[in-house]
Formats: C-alpha cells, sequence, structure tokens
C-alpha cells in the first residue's frame, strides 16, 4: 500500500535528527508528521524502515518517547536529556555474529515495536561518536528544524539554503536598504 508523500521541508538527515524534524513549523504553525499512524508510515518509508516495522499504535508510542528523548538531549543540557535516551536504549542491544561475509552486528529488540525508537536513538550515539559539533539547530530564529553539517569546512547554519537562509539574506537585504 502506498504512502503519502512526505510533506516535511527537510528530509534525508540520519535517522535521530530525521526523527527531531517530524516536527516542524510551517507559517507560524507547528506541523507534526507523528500525529497519527498515517504520518507514521511515511516516516518508516522515507527511512527505509517499512518493511521492518508496521504503522501501529505502540510503534508510534515508542517513537514520540524517543524524540522527546531526543529534543531534551539535544536542545537542553545533555546531562537532563540522557537519562531519557538511555531509557529508550534499555529497550534494545547490539549483537555480535559472524556470517560468511564477516563480522556483522545485529539489533535485537525485546518488544520489536521499539525497533524504529532504538534505533533512532542508537543512531544519535553514532552522530555524537563521529562529530558531535556538526549536530545543528537552523540558525533561523522561527525555525525547529536539526541538520547533520556535513559542509567541507563545517559552516552550515541553515536547514535549507532555499529556504531559511534566502529569508535571512533577504530580511538583511531590507534592513540595509531601510537605512
Amino acid at each position: 500500500m502506498p504512502t503519502a508523500p512526505d510533506p516535511r521541508p527537510l528530509t534525508g538527515e540520519p535517522l535521530a535528527l530525521d526523527l527531531l524534524n517530524t516536527r516542524w513549523n510551517r507559517e507560524g504553525a507547528t506541523q507534526d508528521l507523528l500525529a497519527d499512524t498515517d504520518g507514521l508510515a511515511v516516516w518508516l518509508a522515507a527511512n527505509g524502515l517499512d518493511d521492518r516495522y508496521a504503522p501501529e499504535e505502540a510503534v508510534l508510542r515508542h517513537l514520540l518517547q524517543a524524540r522527546d528523548a531526543l529534543k531534551a538531549v539535544v536542545d537542553g543540557p545533555a546531562e537532563e536529556g540522557a537519562p531519557l535516551v538511555d531509557a529508550v536504549l534499555a529497550h534494545g542491544r547490539i549483537r555480535a555474529g559472524l556470517t560468511a561475509q564477516g563480522p556483522v552486528e545485529r539489533p535485537e529488540f525485546g518488544d520489536p515495536s521499539w525497533g524504529p525508537a532504538w534505533l533512532a536513538a542508537r543512531n544519535y550515539l553514532e552522530l555524537l561518536a563521529t562529530a558531535p559539533d556538526r549536530i545543528r539547530m537552523c540558525a533561523h530564529e522561527a525555525c525547529v528544524l536539526h541538520f547533520f553539517d556535513t559542509s567541507r569546512n563545517g559552516t552550515r547554519r541553515w536547514c535549507s539554503m532555499a529556504a531559511c537562509g534566502n529569508r535571512a539574506k533577504a530580511s538583511r537585504h531590507y534592513a540595509r536598504s531601510r537605512s
């Protein structure tokens, strides 16, 4: 069954940040992709998880818990958000194994409905291990989106140059022209 198109202004970020970006502002109103299981289906499909996880209420509930935990740790003091992320991570683990192709690591969950939430929380740990200073919030004051800065020099400021970056440039130009 095909899912609806993804309405979010920023997609394609690492899983943890993509989960945070399921809430965004449009024309002064907060939008939430995860308001229901239809939106969950869109998010699962966008992240290639729809073949492993069904858009069910339990998955949605756990994913919302993970989103709140990630928001607390990314936007606030890490020591306050860390126990919330740990609570999500407590529902899964990595099992090491060996295949004909070589070593593998497989996530395991006592309750599979925790899968997407756990994977997002685990991805956040991977981002922290890779480049914690590259986890950013858009610099536009009205934007709530997050991104992982993959620019060469690490100076990206906007979720999208076409949207927030352009608005900031236009605002500066207007302010200069009024002077």
